[in-house]
């Protein structure tokens, strides 16, 4: 009887960190998402108001738009390993 009442509890435990680990991964890539749509939004707003500078724009957003990547892709392999890696 003890001993299923902690297996239950250990399975019970397990399942939350896995929903847990599917729930960091998804908000990292909703974040990621809407991270980079401001960057788009704000640099075509700087393109409109300054045309000449939109090789500088397009440059810094791009390098900008590949770090917020970078640590999206970071957080899910982090959930990934959370969910796999006992």
């Amino acid at each position: 009887m003890l001993l299923s009442t902690l297996l239950l509890q250990a399975l019970a435990g397990a399942s939350i960190g896995k929903l847990g680990a599917a729930i960091g991964a998804g908000l990292a890539a909703i974040g990621a998402g809407i991270g980079i749509g401001k960057i788009g939004q704000s640099a075509m707003e700087g393109i409109a108001r300054q045309p000449e500078a939109a090789g500088n724009i397009r440059t810094s957003m791009l390098i900008v738009a590949a770090l917020i990547e970078g640590v999206a892709l970071f957080a899910v392999i982090v959930c990934m390993l959370i969910l796999f890696v006992k």
